[in-house]
């Protein structure tokens, strides 16, 4: 895997798919607050005027000259919970991210948010 301050010198840069088909670029990371490693991305994408931030787990990403390669298909990305490209992931949204990708959602011990932004 690669380091969260790594990973933020990649914001822009195209995000691909396993069958190296263009998702958008990257927007933010997201942290497990448990470990602080990076867990998810946004993604933005859709039209110019229509633009979304979409998440995809970064668990099995790898990256390239000049973009990021995440495990999961451009068709499953698309369909995963967005947020406005100015807005923010509630603590209510945040269970829904995980289960559209089938990963188990356990928040902390005294109810802490599993996502932070970094």
């Amino acid at each position: 895997m690669f380091e969260a301050d790594d990973i933020r010198n990649w914001r822009g840069h195209d995000v691909i798919d396993a069958e190296k088909r263009k998702v958008g670029a990257l927007e933010s990371v997201y942290v497990d607050t448990s470990t602080d490693q990076p867990f998810f991305a946004t993604v933005i994408v859709g039209l110019p005027t229509r633009r979304r931030l979409v998440f995809v787990p970064l668990t099995g990403a790898t990256v390239g000259p000049g973009y990021l390669k995440v495990a999961h298909s451009k068709n499953v990305i698309k369909k995963a919970p967005s947020i406005d490209v100015d807005g923010v992931l509630t603590a209510e949204d945040e269970p829904s991210v995980f289960a559209h990708y089938e990963i188990e959602y356990i928040p902390g011990v005294g109810g802490e948010r599993r996502l932070a932004r970094r």
